[in-house]
């Protein structure tokens, strides 16, 4: 399934293919706070190498949280140069409905995060001191 059909329901995104260590990997690009916001929600599927990349007008600490995100996912930071700065592995879907204290959160530092399938990560070589190229110019915000 194609990331551009699951996501078929949004607004269209930017589409954009980066550079891993191991593997070319195919997202949408989340540039606004609206399209931020919103990300992955109510996505039900995401095909292996596919996902949302968020970009951000600065590299600085950033705190993501999964309300109504009902797959679970690899997020990854990413400075400005595209060095992966910490990976959260795994991070757990919230069903609709949940309350807002026990969504889960992760953060990190950098001015992009990638967003895959959960476990994608590690098979396309993205581990901290990694780098991904063909990465976007940063948010104007």
């Amino acid at each position: 399934m194609a990331l551009a059909s699951v996501l078929a329901v949004a607004a269209p995104l930017q589409a954009l293919e980066l550079h891993a260590p191991n593997a070319a990997l195919h997202v949408q690009v989340a540039r606004t706070s609206a399209q931020r916001e919103r990300g992955l929600m109510h996505v039900t599927a995401l095909a292996p190498h596919t996902g949302m990349l968020f970009v951000f007008a600065a590299e600085k600490p950033w705190t993501f949280w999964m309300k109504d995100t009902l797959i679970d996912l690899d997020m990854v930071w990413l400075r400005r140069d595209g060095t992966v700065s910490s990976v959260a592995v795994r991070v757990p879907r919230t069903p609709s409905g949940t309350p807002d204290d026990r969504v889960a959160r992760r953060a990190g530092v950098g001015a992009y995060v990638l967003e895959l399938p959960a476990n994608e990560a590690a098979h396309d070589g993205l581990r901290e001191g990694a780098r991904v190229s063909g990465l976007p110019e940063l948010a104007r915000e």
